[in-house]
Formats: structure tokens, sequence, C-alpha cells
């Protein structure tokens, strides 16, 4: 889309970027990330995850603004966006994260049930 006009300030200023990342197995195929995406840089995928459902897949890689609406909108927490700084070259496919690779923040330790004589 061509404008008759351009801002003052465009050879200083630069449109943000950013790179979507998705955490497939968490995803539940609701396509709120799809739907809202101001510059549809996601499509439904034709694999499923484990769950069973058609987790978003990226199509437009330059084309996100880092915008964070994927991230606000995900019931799942199952996609998020990485700003990009202008120095960077073109983002190379990230390959999808598992569960596992995700950091515990805060010191949580998966445990097993209390046992009978725990109190807390």
């Amino acid at each position: 889309m061509r404008y008759w006009r351009k801002p003052l300030d465009s050879d200083r200023v630069r449109a943000a970027r950013g790179e979507v990342r998705i955490i497939v197995e968490r995803c539940k195929g609701c396509g709120f990330c799809i739907e809202y995406c101001p510059r549809d840089v996601l499509v439904e995928s034709a694999s499923f995850n484990r769950k069973g459902y058609h987790p978003p897949e990226v199509v437009k890689r330059g084309e996100c603004v880092n915008c964070s609406l994927c991230e606000m909108i995900c019931p799942d927490f199952a996609i998020f966006s990485v700003a990009l700084t202008d120095g960077a070259p073109e983002p190379a496919p990230a390959p999808p994260l598992a569960p596992s690779a995700l950091v515990s923040v805060g010191g949580w330790e998966e445990t097993g049930p209390p046992s009978d004589g725990d109190v807390s």
C-alpha cells in the first residue's frame, strides 16, 4: 500500500520488528492469535500437536511488528514475540519450543503429592 504522504522523520525512524515464537505443545488451537494479528503473520498449520489441535505457524517472517497482541490474547500462553534490533539480520526459522525447554522462574520445583504429615 502506498500513501500519497510520508512522515517527515521517515528517514530516521524505523518500524519495530519482531519474531513470533510458538510453543506448539501448549497450544489448544483456538485461533485467537491468527484472527487478531494485524499483519496476518500467522495461519493455522496442517500438522497436529500432541493434544490433537492445529497450532498456528508463521508464514510472513519479516512482517511481524512486535505488537505483542498474540501474546496478550493467547489463553494458554503458547505464543510470544521477541523484539529484533536494528542491525540484526533476517531471522532464521526457529524450531518450535518444547514444554521442557521452558525455564521456571522463581525457584518452583516439581514435587510429588504432599505426604499425610505435610502441613504446608
